[in-house]
C-alpha cells in the first residue's frame, strides 16, 4: 500500500458520516466529482472498495467500516489538538451522545442519564428516533450508545454489541381503590376494559400468552407501542393497563394509580447497543458495566 494521504482519508470520513455526497461536497466547497475522485484514490491506495452503492445511497463495505473507525479516532484527536493549540487547554466538556427509541419510557431514560447530569465537564445529548435511524447514526459514529427495548438484528459483519442492562417487571395497573388486590385472575378482572402495549411488542406477546393459558380474552379499549401514550391513557381513562411500574412511577407514588398484580414471567427488557471496537466515554462505559452487573435501580 502506498503512503496514506490524509486529505483523502478526511474526505472519506466526511462522506461516511454525512447524509449525502452532494451535501458533503457543498460543505467542503468542492465539486461532487472531485470528492468522488478523492475517495477513489483512497480506495486505490488501500487496494479495496470502501463504499458500495445501493440505489442512490453509498453504503460502507466491511473494510470501509474498519477504516471509518480509525478515521474517527484520528480526526477526533485532531479536533482535540486544534482546541489545545487554539485555547491552550484540553476540551472542557465531554458530550455523551445517547440514542433511545422514541417509544421508550421517559422515566427509564431519566433514571439512566441522571448520574451524568451533575458531572462537571459532561454534557448529555439525547436523541429519540426509531431503531433503524438510531442504528444508522451509531454506525456513522454520531451516537455512542443506543437504548432499546428489544434485541437488534445482527449485520453480517457482527458489528453490534448488545447487552442487557435492566429488566423491569410488568404489572396490571389501574385507578386507585378498585377491589382487585385479592381477586383471582382472570375471574376477578373480567368486568374491566384494558389498555395494552401494541401487538408488535414483547410485553404484549408475553401478556397474550399469559391470558391464553388461562382462556381469558381482555376487552381492549386501546393499544399503543408508545409508553408515554399508555401512561397518559392509564392515568385518564379508568381502564386497567399492562405496564412496567417504571412507566407510571409518579402516578403510583401520588396514589392516582395503583398496582394490582405483578404478572409472572412478563418483563420489559432494556438493552444498550454499542459499536464493537468503539471507544466509549469513560463515564458511559462505567455506567453500562454497573447496570449489567447490578441492574438499574429504579423505584419499584
Amino acid at each position: 500500500m502506498s503512503r496514506l494521504n490524509y486529505r483523502h482519508l478526511y474526505y472519506f470520513w466526511k462522506v461516511a458520516t454525512g447524509d449525502s455526497l452532494t451535501g458533503v461536497a457543498e460543505s467542503l466547497h468542492v465539486s461532487q466529482s472531485a470528492l468522488s475522485t478523492q475517495i477513489r484514490q483512497l480506495e486505490q491506495s488501500v487496494g479495496q472498495s470502501l463504499f458500495e452503492r445501493s440505489g442512490r445511497r453509498l453504503l460502507l463495505t466491511a473494510v470501509g467500516r474498519q477504516v471509518l473507525q480509525h478515521a474517527q479516532e484520528i480526526f477526533a484527536r485532531g479536533e482535540a489538538l486544534e482546541a489545545l493549540l487554539r485555547d491552550g487547554l484540553e476540551p472542557k466538556v465531554e458530550t455523551l451522545r445517547i440514542g433511545a427509541l422514541s417509544t421508550m419510557s421517559r422515566n427509564f431514560l431519566e433514571a439512566f442519564i441522571a448520574p451524568f447530569l451533575g458531572l462537571p465537564g459532561t454534557r448529555v445529548s439525547l436523541h429519540a428516533n426509531d431503531s433503524a435511524d438510531l442504528l444508522d447514526a451509531l454506525a456513522r459514529y454520531r451516537l455512542d450508545v443506543v437504548l432499546t427495548t428489544s434485541t437488534v438484528s445482527q449485520p453480517e459483519d457482527h458489528r453490534w454489541q448488545t447487552q442487557l442492562i435492566a429488566r423491569q417487571p410488568v404489572s396490571i395497573i389501574g385507578p386507585a381503590g378498585l377491589a382487585l388486590h385479592d381477586a383471582d385472575f382472570p375471574a376477578g378482572f373480567g368486568d374491566h376494559r384494558w389498555l395494552l402495549p401494541g401487538p408488535d411488542t414483547d410485553i404484549r406477546a408475553a401478556f397474550d400468552a399469559y391470558c391464553g393459558s388461562r382462556h381469558f380474552e381482555p376487552d381492549v379499549m386501546a393499544e399503543a407501542n408508545d409508553m408515554a401514550m399508555l401512561r397518559l391513557l392509564a392515568r385518564d381513562s379508568g381502564a386497567l393497563a399492562v405496564l412496567p411500574r417504571v412507566v407510571v412511577r409518579d402516578e403510583l407514588e401520588s396514589g392516582v394509580l395503583e398496582e394490582y398484580r405483578e404478572l409472572p414471567s412478563v418483563d420489559e427488557h432494556f438493552f444498550a447497543v454499542t459499536l464493537k471496537g468503539s471507544r466509549l466515554p469513560a463515564v458511559l462505559a462505567e455506567r453500562l458495566t454497573a447496570l449489567q452487573e447490578e441492574g438499574l435501580g429504579l423505584p419499584r
